[in-house]
């Protein structure tokens, strides 16, 4: 799952909002240092009520992401879209079409629960923009396998380009996608993908509520 997806649930707490998005926000700044969950669990009950919201959204994050990637359509899915991926990209061997097949269906889920609830994109950024992000990173160096000063750059990149906004169209998803490959190595997206796309878009779109079992949505108690 990926930040939206994560923290939509949990939006009238900030702090527990923006834990959701750590362990994501980290790999994107620092590939080294790791917001597992067993490391974040004890520090729920942290007698802080701010370190324990930000553990407790760390660890939500890893739950969520235990059930979603077991999930039988998101398999079923990420499996076809990597094949598909793969035969576009003339029987690419590398590892791009099968990462490629798993993140783009949850770039196309937040793009979903976006259109399904609006306004709510809108009050995360405002709640990540609310938050202390030097009170974050202290807190998440409390649990974190090593320490990192690059949390707080993260945050402030998160809120300034606002990217989750582009995920709602193909091209922006491709130019998202290819920021990432640039960062980790990976060659760029062939244009070719961008004819695919409508109809992967739409089939995620269709199964978002066999994807979406079992999520702690926010029309549920939470």
């Amino acid at each position: 799952m990926n930040c939206f997806a994560h923290a939509l649930p949990f939006l009238d707490n900030p702090y527990f909002a923006v834990g959701c998005c750590i362990p994501d926000w980290l790999n994107a700044v620092d590939r080294k240092v790791r917001a597992r969950e067993k490391l974040a669990a004890p520090f729920v009950d942290h007698d802080d009520e701010i370190v324990s919201a930000i553990a407790g959204g760390v660890v939500q994050h890893h739950q969520d992401d235990h059930w979603f990637h077991q999930t039988p359509v998101f398999n079923e899915l990420s499996l076809r879209f990597s094949v598909e991926i793969r035969k576009l990209f003339g029987n690419e061997r590398s590892m791009r079409p099968g990462f490629t097949g798993h993140v783009i269906i949850e770039l196309f889920l937040d793009a979903y629960l976006h259109m399904q609830n609006p306004g709510k994109m809108d009050s995360f950024y405002e709640q990540v923009e609310s938050v202390d992000k030097n009170k974050v990173q202290e807190s998440v160096n409390l649990f974190t396998t090593r320490t990192t000063d690059g949390l707080i750059f993260a945050i402030g990149r998160f809120q300034k380009d606002k990217f989750l906004y582009d995920y709602s169209t193909d091209q922006g998803i491709i130019y998202r996608l290819n920021r990432v490959y640039d960062r980790i190595g990976l060659l760029r997206l062939d244009p070719t993908i961008q004819s695919w796309m409508p109809s992967a878009r739409k089939r995620v779109y269709e199964r978002a509520g066999e994807l979406l079992s079992g999520f702690a949505t926010p029309t549920e108690d939470n």
